[in-house]
């Protein structure tokens, strides 16, 4: 009976994984924040050559937009603790599917 349970919640999990991950899929914002990097860089581009075209002296300093730095104690606790849930998350998958493998293979 314990197997089971573990089974139903190993299950639960996956699903509740996957909708997550299907989700951030669906509405698209790996996509935005790839296009926002992309759109600076189009803008950075056509400054760079608006300053060329004026004979302007060129600074690569001037090009790059700088990301601020959020980092505090909560966000480093936070990705500390996102690592020990992916460490911890990929050695039960792996040793599920070492358990499934030894399954299929015994009979």
């Amino acid at each position: 009976m314990k197997g089971k349970k573990v089974a139903q919640f190993t299950f639960s999990i996956l699903i509740i994984l996957f909708i997550a991950l299907y989700t951030t899929q669906l509405t698209g914002y790996y996509e935005y924040t790839e296009s926002k990097k992309t759109t600076l860089t189009d803008d950075a581009i056509a400054r760079f050559e608006k300053d060329v075209a004026e004979g302007k002296e060129i600074s690569a300093k001037n090009y790059l937009v700088e990301e601020k730095n959020y980092n505090n104690t909560a966000s480093q606790f936070g990705m500390k603790l996102s690592s020990l849930i992916e460490d911890g998350f990929n050695k039960a998958m792996n040793a599920l599917f070492k358990e499934v493998e030894k399954a299929v293979n015994s009979k």
